[in-house]
């Protein structure tokens, strides 16, 4: 290998041992913002105004009550002010079973939010359950703007004035569906809001962490694990999360930003409404993150499914702990054949970290957060040139390139072209053989690290001009 790469022919790209797909992971911004609580009871178009407030179709819609089930965040912006909101399920006070736990997120919801938006159907009128509601939010002893949604026309606001009878205050009309009045409404929610902190200067926010899987794997579980509380829907029934749901939660010293996500299912095509969108969101916020924590039935053989999200996360480019959640039902002979599943369905992985874990009974827990802080700092090595280079040059004179063609390509020089994820570019002479890149991936990471994360690796092929073109050129 020698430093001498300049030619007068150019170079050509090739593509990437592996595609890193999406972009750079957003940090979320530091310092704590004022909370807003959506909150009503179910189908009075709750999500659709979060994504009116919002701007875009990120909260899971559908013509059917109950779509949202647990408390879901976004960051809104209106008028060059920052807020959190929250986005509930359906609130019915007399609610029993799922309903009554959808609820009781609601009422957490309220708790700690700052401002209160009350949402109810003006379609309608007042319900039972609005008045229950409203009872409760009269002796919360925080402000409450109450938006008279569905108010499509001049003759329904009219009928929103009877939404005075609620106790608290002047009903907002507004269509979440069509934005009329949505400004005049967030105009309402601004006054109300408290000032917010200023921002600390170079603050990137906590570190991004997508729990992700296969449905009824235990995410909702571990989370609730990792926060010391229930703070989202745990149902034996497969599907419970729909909405990715952020919660910043501190462990070991450090505040962490959790999502739980819907479980991906086998054929996303065949998916059809809510869970389409879910799995939507899913993919979106695999793409936000830093660091993915796959789930595994570790109890179960691994599936399709499985491998097919650990393939998903692997081609984001995000770093990946896998753990083999549900350990307390793995008894000698299963943890035999999880060994032999591992070493011959996931040799495309084998620098992903792995923790065993059990949600259930915490064990074991403890264990992720210093397996993300591993998959972080080597997400975010950086190679010098003049190491990787002397690195190579041995491996190249102990096990040159293949002959390909009766002719041996060499790697002329080499660069770490970024981070987060680690990306290496090699200029050749020729083409390199996919097996002698893996051979070169493998060694770099004996030599470097790297464990947690994925690397990519693009070749520059110099490009020979024809001796008749270097003929008349000269």
């Amino acid at each position: 290998m020698t430093g001498e790469w300049e030619d007068e022919g150019g170079w050509t790209d090739l593509p990437e041992l592996d595609e890193a797909g999406g972009e750079a992971p957003s940090q979320a911004p530091g310092g704590a913002l004022p909370v807003v609580a959506v909150v009503g009871r179910p189908n009075v178009g709750k999500s659709t105004l979060v994504n009116r407030i919002i701007g875009r179709r990120e909260a899971v819609v559908e013509d059917v009550p109950g779509v949202t089930r647990d408390r879901v965040t976004y960051e809104a912006s209106w008028g060059g002010r920052d807020f959190t909101l929250v986005d509930t399920g359906g609130w019915d006070p007399d609610a029993t079973g799922m309903a009554a736990r959808i609820a009781e997120q609601a009422r957490v919801a309220v708790e700690l939010a700052d401002v209160i938006l009350f949402v109810v159907d003006a379609t309608v009128g007042v319900t039972d359950a609005d008045e229950a509601v409203a009872r409760v939010l009269q002796r919360c002893g925080k402000p409450v703007i109450l938006a008279a949604n569905k108010v499509d026309d001049q003759r329904t606001e009219l009928e929103a004035h009877a939404l005075w009878s609620l106790g608290l205050g002047e009903p907002r009309p507004v269509s979440a569906l069509h934005g009329r009045s949505s400004g005049d409404l967030l105009d309402a929610v601004l006054e109300a809001l408290p000032q917010a902190p200023p921002r600390s200067e170079g603050g990137s926010g906590p570190r991004r962490v997508a729990l992700v899987g296969r449905p009824n794997v235990g995410k909702s579980s571990l989370l609730n694990r990792l926060a010391g509380e229930e703070r989202v829907l745990v149902d034996p029934m497969a599907g419970t999360t729909r909405d990715p749901v952020d919660e910043l939660i501190e462990l070991g010293g450090t505040t962490w930003r959790f999502v739980d996500t819907a479980g991906i299912r086998r054929r996303d095509r065949e998916l059809k409404g809510a869970d389409f969108y879910a799995a939507m969101r899913t993919r979106g916020a695999i793409e936000r993150s830093e660091v993915a924590i796959v789930l595994i039935d570790a109890s179960q053989p691994l599936t399709e499914q499985d491998l097919r999200i650990i393939s998903m996360v692997s081609e984001s480019g995000r770093c990946m702990v896998l753990a083999f959640n549900k350990w307390d039902l793995v008894d000698d002979e299963r943890r035999y054949y999880l060994e032999k599943e591992i070493d011959r369905q996931l040799v495309r992985v084998p620098w992903a970290l792995r923790v065993n874990i059990s949600a259930k009974t915490g064990r074991h827990v403890d264990r992720l957060v210093p397996a993300i802080e591993k998959a972080l700092a080597s997400w975010s090595t950086r190679v010098p040139t003049a190491r990787l280079n002397a690195f190579l040059n041995e491996l190249v004179a102990a096990t040159p390139p293949p002959v390909r063609g009766g002719k041996q390509p060499k790697i002329l020089f080499a660069t770490q072209a970024a981070a987060e994820p680690p990306k290496f570019v090699l200029f050749t002479s020729g083409f390199l053989e996919e097996t002698y890149r893996r051979f070169i991936e493998r060694r770099i990471r004996e030599e470097f690290g790297f464990e947690g994360s994925p690397i990519f690796i693009n070749m520059k092929i110099r490009e020979r001009r024809s001796s008749a073109k270097s003929g008349r050129r000269r």
